[in-house]
Parts: C-alpha cells; sequence; structure tokens
C-alpha cells in the first residue's frame, strides 16, 4: 500500500526550494528528481522549444562536471539518469541505490545550478534536437497531437510544440540560453522529490549543501502564459499522402487538475475508452472491426483541460469510426450508465493507481505531481474515496456538459484524397 501520510514530509529552505519526500523502508533504492515549474506554455513566441533544448543543454557539461562524467558517473553505478519536459513540467531525475544519492545530488544539483552552455555544444545539440524533430514528424502519433493541440490551443503557449520548430531551434545562441536558464531555473521555481530508503532530514541535509548557496528566496518564474487558454474547437484536416492509415482526434475542453470533479471526469474516461473493456474499444475494434487502436485520454493541466478520442482506421471506415464516437457521446449524455459499468471503472482507475505507484519512480513522481498542483499530499485513501463517491448523475452531468456540437474540435491526419469534414458531421 502507498505510504501513510506521517511517511510523506516537506520543508521548504530559506531559497524558497521546496523537498518533499516519501520513506519506503523496504527498498534498497531512492529516486530523486529535480523538477522545474517550467514548461513549453511558458516560452515566449521566439524561445518556441527553448525549455526542451535547454534540459538538453544541461547534459551537455556543467561547472564541475564534463558530459562524459555525467553520463558515466550514474551508469556506473548501476543507477539511471532521465529527464523530460512538458507543457507545464521539467524534470530531471535519477534513481540510485540508496548508498549513492549523495553522488546522484551532486550531479543533478550541478545540472539544475550551473550549466556550461559552450558554443560548440550548442551548436552540435542543434544537431540532436533537429533530428529528434525530424523523428517525432515522421510519427504519426505526435503529428496528430500537435496538429490538434496547434488548433485547439491555438494563440496560446498550449499550442506550440515542445520540441520548438526548426527556425526556433536553430536560433538558439548561449547569450539566449544562459538568459532563460537564469530566470527560469531558480531555487523557488524548483521542487526537489525522493522517495525510496532516504529519510527525510537526511535529504534535507543533503540538499542544503548543494541548494542553499543560490540566490536567497528568489521569487518564482513569471510565466508568458498565466492566463488560462481559450479553447478553438474547429475542425483541421493535413494531408500526408505517405500515411497508411488515417489518424484522427476528436476532443473537448474539460476543467483543470484542480476541479474537484476531475475524479468524474477519469472515471468517465475510463469507461469511454481507457481500456480492453471501454465502450469505444469493444464497439470500434471488437465488434466492428474498424481499428487497432482506439482510446480516450483526459488531459489536464493548472489551468484548464481537455478529453480527447484517439482512433487509426482507414479513409473507407473513418466516417463510421467517427458514427461510432458520437453515438457513445449522446448515450452518456441521454442515460445513466449502469452500475455494472461505473464500479468496472471505478475499480480499473483504483488499480492502475495502485499497480503505478509500487516503483520509487512513480512514487518520486506521484509526490512531484501533487505538490506542484495541489500543494499537498493526497493519500491513496483519500483518492479512493473520492472516486468511489462519483455517481452516475455526475456523469451524465459531464457528458451534457462536455459533448456538444459546437465544443467538440476534431484533426484528422493522413492520406485524404480531398476529404471535407464539416461541423453538421459532428452532431452528438
Amino acid at each position: 500500500m502507498p505510504a501513510a501520510a506521517r511517511d510523506v514530509r516537506k520543508t521548504v529552505l530559506p531559497n524558497g526550494l521546496r523537498v518533499v519526500t516519501e520513506y519506503m523502508p523496504t527498498v534498497r533504492s531512492v529516486a530523486v528528481g529535480a523538477w522545474l515549474n517550467a514548461g513549453s506554455r511558458h516560452e515566449s513566441e521566439s524561445e518556441t522549444g527553448i525549455t526542451h533544448f535547454t534540459e538538453h543543454m544541461v547534459f551537455k557539461g556543467t561547472e564541475n562536471f564534463s558530459a562524459q562524467e555525467i553520463a558515466v558517473s550514474i551508469d556506473s553505478l548501476g543507477g539511471h539518469l532521465d529527464a523530460f519536459t512538458s507543457k507545464e513540467t521539467t524534470a530531471f531525475t535519477a534513481k540510485v541505490l540508496d548508498e549513492h544519492l549523495p553522488r546522484a545530488l551532486d550531479i543533478l544539483s550541478d545540472m539544475v545550478q550551473r550549466p556550461k552552455f559552450a558554443d560548440n555544444d550548442i551548436e552540435r545539440e542543434k544537431g540532436v534536437v533537429l533530428e529528434e524533430l525530424k523523428m517525432d514528424e515522421d510519427n504519426p502519433d505526435y503529428l496528430i497531437g500537435d496538429l490538434f493541440a496547434g488548433s485547439f490551443w491555438k494563440g496560446h503557449g498550449m499550442a506550440r510544440p515542445i520540441i520548438g520548430n526548426r527556425r526556433s531551434i536553430e536560433a538558439f545562441s548561449s547569450p539566449q540560453l544562459r538568459g532563460f536558464f537564469e530566470r527560469a531555473f531558480r531555487p523557488a521555481n524548483l521542487l526537489l522529490t525522493a522517495a525510496g530508503n532516504i529519510g527525510h532530514d537526511a535529504l534535507i541535509a543533503e540538499a542544503r549543501k548543494r541548494f542553499d548557496a543560490a540566490a536567497e528566496a528568489p521569487a518564482a518564474q513569471e510565466s508568458s502564459s498565466q492566463e488560462p487558454p481559450a479553447p478553438n474547437p474547429q475542425i483541421v484536416l493535413r494531408d500526408k499522402p505517405s500515411l497508411e492509415q488515417i489518424h484522427v482526434t476528436l476532443g473537448v475542453e474539460t476543467f483543470s487538475i484542480r476541479d474537484a470533479k476531475r475524479y468524474a471526469g477519469f472515471v468517465l474516461s475510463a469507461m469511454l475508452g481507457g481500456g480492453f473493456s471501454s465502450r469505444l474499444f469493444q464497439k470500434i475494434r471488437e465488434e466492428a472491426g474498424l481499428a487497432y487502436a482506439v482510446y480516450a485520454d483526459l488531459s489536464l493541466y493548472s489551468d484548464t483541460g481537455c478529453l480527447s478520442v484517439h482512433a487509426g482506421t482507414s479513409l473507407d471506415s473513418l466516417a463510421r469510426v467517427i458514427a461510432y464516437t458520437l453515438r457513445e457521446f449522446r448515450d452518456l449524455k441521454d442515460n445513466l450508465v449502469p452500475e455494472t459499468e461505473i464500479r468496472r471503472a471505478k475499480d480499473q482507475l483504483k488499480g492502475s493507481m495502485m499497480l503505478g505507484l509500487e516503483s520509487t519512480g512513480s512514487r518520486m513522481a506521484n509526490l512531484a505531481r501533487q505538490e506542484a498542483y495541489h500543494g499537498r499530499h493526497f493519500s491513496f485513501d483519500e483518492i479512493n474515496d473520492a472516486i468511489e463517491s462519483v455517481t452516475r448523475q455526475q456523469i451524465r452531468d459531464l457528458a451534457n456538459e462536455w459533448f456538444r456540437q459546437e465544443r467538440l474540435a476534431a484533426a484528422v491526419l493522413g492520406n485524404l484524397q480531398g476529404l471535407a469534414i464539416d461541423r453538421a458531421d459532428l452532431a452528438c
């Protein structure tokens, strides 16, 4: 079972750095992460992709470690070092045996405080990131997501691709990267989380050695996208003749991750397209045989959210896939879901959550998410009770709020051969 609340502790250092730990005495490993409260949505237009590029660059060498030393130091301990950038967060994580935590902290703290940004490293890394961009552009799952977000959040930082674009990547310079880093990577804008065989007081002592010399209690980074994005529910089609399948995404704006209705939203999403027993999987794949992959996803952010349905199918079957999806939207609006179905969805959610919290890495990431969005830790019992409290009427109310023809957005990618879709085709 997840640790009791007493096993999760939080301390804020004088410089503003938050430290959250979860003690797991039955393991011998520790997962630790430095989480930056900044992602691609916080960039200006001219900075598109700079957070992701900076994530790459901190691995290229710091004041105390060369790029090779960063790579070898963790590998030689049998550990793992990783990083990622999202719309709202950038993370640098390591997993090591508990006895090697000080070494991991030496490297992580240097990466998020003292990167070099050498000109020759920047030029080399541009080539790497441009190849990553090409790889993404060869991936239809990435392309349809980028196409949908670019239209749905048009005019806002949420619309821009995390990786950036060729023009912005090629323009990055050491002064620009250094300026962004000094503005964003401040102690008050960072969160240090750890889960595993480590006591809270021990981690605080280690953190003070490595972070207390940083600037005193700075203000958190001011976002360039403070205003919530306004949804733009349009229909966008992109022709890509090289693709064998037609990829389609239908989506609606929901609410933020802080909304109390989020648990009802997750239950609805699970019933709609969350697994093999979900409505869309059973109807579209198992009964009609129209798609191999079809699923629903509820993505929630600090001030907005989106429920989307994704499928890959043939051009001839696209209209039927959309029709099946809209039919399920209408059924969720018109009828109370059966007790057996909501029971199955609740059990699926709770089981997925439990299975997803079995490792130190997942516990460490869970601490970061809860602290970043809620400023506190929710125990498993609290989350379990919230899921159990979801009613059939709440599901129906959400469906009627979300699934309205004028709110639906659609993105379609593939060899379209003159395909046209209009608003009337999305009646639900």
